[in-house]
């Protein structure tokens, strides 16, 4: 069976690490992805070190180098983006409109194209020309003054950024089906503001629902979370910390009491209002001192074994030599022609009948020039040898 995306060709005018990942997974499906390296910029990568982060966002990609600074440059450009199916970009309008890559005059070639851009802040409004940056954006959302310990500074996640890779991979999907059913193609925008709200959509649809609230604007201590037992973190006897998904008290109360050693009917915490209001302090107290009796681990085993909503927050070595993550590909080990037995992230989409396949590492800028332009664009080898001679191409 060929692979589901096998008849989409993607132009990839991309910088920021989320779009360019957003054509990987494209890329991954089936769908060539061409991307674009301008030149004088474009250049072989430096030697003598693996640029791990090129492997996984350039996966699976070709690469065509132009030099769209002279008129001929130009002119390939938007031959090439007249002959795609979808544009995928985050580069600024104004940008685009000056090599002549813009939705308006690529739209009035291929009117059937899908053109996918990833924004600051959206399409429309006062911003819609700021600069692509997910930390910009993620400064206006509202979540990071609410995720330190109170009296800390702000923390940047980059959450919202992942978001928008995914978002944007989806819309170029759904523009592709409404193409396949009406013949027209779109435009298909994502920000970073609106990914970011996103981020922190159960916060922030609670705001919009109630519009105040201490607990929705400041960030609140570990200590006073309002339900000890759900959203609470409590450190272990070897410093790691557990952290409890338990927002139904009396559902769980009889097995996670018995596991800490504290008496199911104890008058103390004996209801759910006990628990999360009432004696809230003290059950807070009595948890923080029982947890630090075991290591990390041994609450971890018997957490499964009493099969309670709980675990261990781990660090980035957990995933990394996770049996599960091997199994479902999430990440894989890979030959690497240069540097030997490498470790990569895989496919975070499992599909049974299709599944995604990496077919190749991220080419070097211009690894695909001739091939390229000569399927879509028909140039002959003199042709493109004459465009190589003149510093148009390489």
């Amino acid at each position: 069976m060929g692979r589901i995306l096998h008849d989409v060709t993607v132009l990839d005018l991309t910088r920021q690490f989320c779009t360019a990942l957003s054509g990987a997974f494209l890329a991954d499906f089936g769908a060539r992805v061409i991307r674009v390296d301008l030149l004088p910029s474009a250049g072989p990568e430096p030697t003598g070190r693996w640029n791990h982060e090129a492997d996984l966002i350039h996966r699976n990609k070709l690469s065509v180098a132009i030099n769209a600074s002279t008129p001929r440059g130009r002119e390939v450009f938007a031959a090439l983006a007249a002959k795609v199916d979808v544009i995928l970009t985050d580069w600024q309008r104004d940008e685009l409109a000056a090599l002549g890559v813009d939705y308006a005059k690529v739209s009035g070639t291929r009117p059937d194209v899908i053109f996918a851009r990833l924004s600051g802040f959206g399409p429309k409004g006062p911003d819609q020309d700021l600069p692509v940056i997910d930390e910009l954006a993620a400064a206006r959302t509202g979540a990071m003054p609410i995720l330190p310990q109170p009296g800390q500074p702000p923390v940047y996640t980059g959450a919202g950024a992942m978001h928008a890779t995914g978002m944007l991979a989806f819309g170029i999907l759904t523009a592709l089906l409404h193409r396949m059913q009406s013949g027209e193609g779109q435009e298909v925008d994502v920000s970073l503001f609106g990914a970011n709200m996103y981020s922190s959509a159960l916060d922030l649809q609670a705001f919009l629902a109630i519009g105040h609230g201490d607990r929705l604007l400041n960030p609140i201590s570990r200590l006073d979370v309002s339900n000890p037992m759900s959203g609470s973190v409590y450190r272990s006897a070897d410093g790691r910390w557990v952290t409890l998904t338990m927002p139904d008290t009396d559902r769980w109360w009889p097995a996670f009491s018995a596991m800490v050693g504290l008496d199911a009917n104890d008058a103390r915490f004996d209801t759910h209002e006990k628990r999360t209001a009432v004696n809230r302090l003290a059950l807070i107290g009595e948890l923080e001192e029982r947890f630090s009796r075991r290591p990390a681990g041994e609450w971890r085993r018997m957490f499964q074994e009493k099969q309670l909503s709980a675990d261990i927050i781990e660090q980035f070595d957990y995933p990394a030599h996770d049996p599960a993550a091997y199994a479902n590909r999430y990440i894989m080990e890979l030959d690497h022609p240069s540097f030997g037995k490498v470790k990569t992230l895989g496919f975070p989409i499992w599909a049974s009948d299709s599944p995604a396949r990496l077919e190749s590492l991220a080419p070097c800028a211009g690894q695909h020039t001739d091939q390229v332009l000569h399927e879509l664009l028909g140039y002959s080898r003199e042709t493109l040898h004459e465009l190589v001679d003149a510093g148009v191409l390489a």
